[in-house]
C-alpha cells in the first residue's frame, strides 16, 4: 500500500522529504520531521482539514500525548482545545486499511474518559465518525458534519 493514498478529506500542503530511504513529513503541529506512516498521513491531513477548513487555529491543536490509564500508558493521537484550553475534541485516526470497528470505538471511549472532550472523531481517512457527546444526558450522537470551530 502506498503511503500517499488519496483520502476522502481534501489535499493538505504537506511538506516531504526523504532520508536513507524513508519518507518524512513536518508535522502542522509539532513542527518537526516525523516519520511518514499510513496512520500519520491520516492525522495530517485531519490536521489541516480541522485548521483550514473548520477553522481551528493550529495553536490548540495537540497531538499523540500521553495519559495513564489502568496503570498503562496510552497517546492519544489529537486533542483540539477551545478558548479556555480545555479539551473540545478528541480525534483517533488509524491507517486508511484499518476498519473504525467496535475496538477502535472502545479505544477512543478509553481516552475520552480521562480527557473529557465533548466530540469525538474517528477516521481512518476514508471514513470518518463523528459523536456529539452530552454529558448531562449521559448521551452519544452521531453527526453528520465535522464540528466547526465557534471558540
Amino acid at each position: 500500500m502506498s503511503l500517499l493514498q488519496p483520502l476522502n478529506l481534501p489535499p493538505a500542503p504537506l511538506k516531504l522529504s526523504s532520508k536513507a530511504g524513508r519518507v518524512f513529513v513536518n508535522c502542522l503541529v509539532r513542527k518537526k520531521q516525523i516519520v511518514l506512516t499510513p496512520e500519520e498521513w491520516v492525522r495530517q491531513h485531519l490536521i489541516s482539514y480541522l485548521h483550514l477548513h473548520q477553522g481551528y487555529p493550529i495553536e490548540k491543536i495537540a497531538v499523540e500525548k500521553q495519559i495513564q490509564y489502568d496503570g498503562f500508558t496510552r497517546r492519544w493521537d489529537v486533542v483540539v482545545y477551545n478558548a479556555q484550553f480545555e479539551a473540545a475534541i478528541l480525534v483517533e485516526c488509524k491507517a486508511p486499511q484499518i476498519k473504525l470497528s467496535h475496538e477502535v470505538f472502545m479505544q477512543i471511549s478509553t481516552y475520552q474518559k480521562m480527557i473529557g472532550a465533548a466530540c469525538l472523531i474517528l477516521s481512518n481517512g476514508q471514513q470518518h465518525l463523528v459523536y456529539e457527546i452530552d454529558a448531562e444526558q449521559k448521551s452519544l450522537t452521531q453527526m453528520q458534519h465535522f464540528p466547526k470551530n465557534q471558540f
